[in-house]
């Protein structure tokens, strides 16, 4: 299916709203029937018509087709938030007494998950190294029944074999559900190399003005047919008719945004590089990223994410470069059309910083819409502002 036709068209029936090019929210907690048997076959299968808009919706209807179809999935769902997807797509595939391995370091909620709620329930999780295929084998247990992974992960990137993992855990009978927040389906297709569930935040690049928060889950009709009608409906977590028409929206911009971000990254990076400051700039589409050659392979593009390792002896340092700044926002998330920055020791004590510790020195940069000379002179006059230091 083509990409302009799934972003333009797919989905949409004009003649159905008065010929409206864009389509409208459908605004509506409740439907309607014209009869008790209409009505009884709505109960007996809510995935199949609109009952109540907890469930499905016209709006959101749209929505799910092109982002599953974006996928290469036959189906998906979309949440109110990334996390909700995640919990969702992990709940409804273990049972007390479970096994999973996951990749070391995912998403701060993923983590929480795996370490805090599912032990109350005797689900144990094995975090591995997922850039290597033997740590999964031998992590991998008589009662492992789900792999997660997070494929480039939103700090230092490391990537898994998609192909491999899957062959793997088919051998085993196990699930496989990969976050695919970094790349959106445009640049990697996790479903399309054998995975069972992709999952994304849609508050990033789907969205992409940084006005709603969203999560979706594509996989299976069958696999997605049990979620909607357990997990999905009795957590209450989808999204809103009024959420999925932004989202809507931002689809008809995605190619062009993802295109921008990327050549302003790579821009950015090669006035990183050059840096005296900048002891190291991470990103997987550079030569010198340790899989470079795999995110080549399953990768179509890196979008606008990247990291660098600054010179600093002391966290005082740091903290003077991100106040100076004057355009690039302290935040977190990206895929939004605004540049932002994250200084990993943000998320520590103070008196814990360790400058010889890299990873107390890396700074989390998302390129946005911004012409690249204006957010290099907003880093040069920040790095200005810490000459002299130390």
């Amino acid at each position: 299916m083509e990409l302009s036709y799934i972003l333009n068209e797919y989905g949409e029936d004009r003649e159905q709203y008065f010929r409206a090019v864009a389509p409208p929210i459908i605004q509506s907690s409740n439907f309607a029937f014209a009869t008790v048997e209409e009505m009884r076959k709505a109960f007996e299968d809510e995935y199949s018509t609109w009952l109540y808009s907890r469930g499905l919706n016209p709006t959101v209807e749209i929505l799910r087709k092109k982002l599953a179809a974006l996928d290469g999935a036959e189906d998906c769902l979309v949440f109110n938030s990334g996390a909700a997807a995640i919990f969702a797509a992990v709940l409804a595939n273990v049972k007390s007494g479970d096994h999973i391995v996951s990749v070391r370091n995912p998403y701060t909620w993923a983590r929480k998950m795996f370490d805090e709620i599912l032990p109350r329930f005797n689900v144990t999780t094995t975090y591995v190294d997922g850039t290597s295929m033997l740590a999964f084998e031998q992590a991998t247990q008589l009662n492992t029944r789900v792999y997660y992974l997070e494929t480039p992960n939103s700090w230092t990137y490391e990537l898994q074999n998609l192909k491999a993992v899957a062959r793997l855990a088919k051998q085993h009978s196990i699930i496989t559900i990969c976050d695919n927040s970094y790349c959106t389906p445009v640049y990697q297709k996790p479903v399309e190399m054998g995975i069972d569930l992709s999952l994304q935040s849609a508050t990033k690049y789907i969205g992409g003005h940084s006005d709603t928060v969203a999560g979706v889950l594509s996989g299976s009709s069958k696999m997605i047919t049990r979620i909607f009608n357990s997990e999905y409906m009795n957590i209450g977590s989808g999204i809103q008719p009024f959420n999925a028409w932004l989202l809507i929206r931002g689809l008809r911009t995605l190619p062009m945004r993802l295109e921008r971000c990327t050549q302003t990254t790579r821009t950015v990076i090669d006035y990183l590089k050059q840096h005296k400051r900048v002891e190291k700039v991470i990103f997987p589409f550079e030569e010198d990223f340790p899989q470079y050659e795999l995110a080549k392979q399953q990768m179509q593009g890196a979008c606008g994410l990247l990291t660098f390792v600054i010179r600093a002896t002391k966290v005082v340092t740091i903290e003077k470069f991100c106040n100076s700044l004057k355009h690039i926002l302290m935040a977190v998330s990206w895929g939004g059309y605004e540049s932002l920055i994250i200084p990993r020791c943000s998320g520590m004590p103070v008196d814990a910083f360790d400058a010889g510790n890299v990873e107390h020195r890396m700074m989390r940069l998302y390129c946005g819409l911004e012409d690249a000379h204006y957010i290099i002179a907003d880093l040069e006059q920040a790095f200005v502002q810490i000459e002299g230091l130390e």
